[in-house]
């Protein structure tokens, strides 16, 4: 079994309280939340630093648990919520997966949650999706992860650089002779390895791409990719808001 975690922090640099910005009539969290109990996942909760966000969760009839404030990333949120959460449930060893749902989704599909779910068989440590890119803006992008995979389907690199280089066109037609893969942050774990990768220090290829998921790779841990074609678009800044706005009127 599955159990999805959504991390809400409240004070983002970029977009202080952006959990509980308002999308017609419901909150961005709310939404995520909403989207994530429509899916396969066993149960649903958010993890948050902010009681204003416990709060809210539990006002709308979702499942909240605070959690410490000095995470370095996501992931270490949901290792401590998966934590407490195993602490109040009679079977926690059911749930051999943990799913870290990207909070600031809010056009969230849960056909894309499913997804990740039917390749989760115990013996997939780690896996996240991918979506392919289909224009140089896109691709040419450091905002952009870009994926190298190998015959397995399995991540042999992640990086802001488009891999491979095409010697033999310019790089504004790379796109158009290779298939290229840009990385779509939901992530699975594994519980063993969830744990496993918490305890992970900074790696070299990490702190040169500003990358999390690159600290797995260098310890040795693979990663299953799965592709998508759902794209749902990110809320990091109020100008996104103002994106998304529009895109629920398109």
């Amino acid at each position: 079994m599955v159990l999805g975690i959504i991390p809400a922090r409240y004070a983002s640099t970029r977009f202080p309280g952006k959990p509980l910005a308002y999308i017609q009539g419901k909150s961005m969290i709310q939404r995520v939340y909403e989207a994530a109990q429509a899916s396969k996942l066993l149960d649903v909760i958010v993890a948050t630093d902010d009681v204003r966000i416990a709060e809210h969760v539990q006002n709308f009839g979702g499942k909240a648990v605070l959690t410490r404030e000095d995470h370095p990333s996501g992931t270490d949120r949901c290792w401590e919520a998966f934590a407490s959460w195993k602490e109040t449930h009679q079977d926690p060893e059911s749930v051999q997966y943990v799913l870290n749902i990207q909070g600031d989704e809010p056009f969230l599909n849960p056909v894309q949650i499913n997804e990740l779910v039917d390749v989760l068989d115990g013996e997939v440590e780690l896996a996240t999706q991918m979506i392919k890119v289909t224009s140089a803006e896109t691709l040419h992008d450091p905002g952009e992860a870009k994926i190298v995979l190998n015959n397995k389907g399995e991540v042999m690199l992640f990086s802001r650089q488009a891999i491979p280089f095409l010697r033999n066109y310019p790089p504004q037609e790379w796109h158009l002779h290779h298939t290229y893969y840009r990385h779509v942050g939901m992530y699975a774990y594994r519980t063993d390895i969830l744990q496993a990768i918490t305890q992970l220090t900074l790696s070299s290829l990490e702190k040169a791409e500003s990358l999390e998921q690159l600290r797995w790779l260098e310890a040795g841990y693979k990663i299953q990719m799965v592709e998508t074609t759902y794209d749902s678009p990110c809320v990091d800044t109020p100008e996104d808001l103002e994106k998304a706005l529009k895109y629920l009127n398109t």
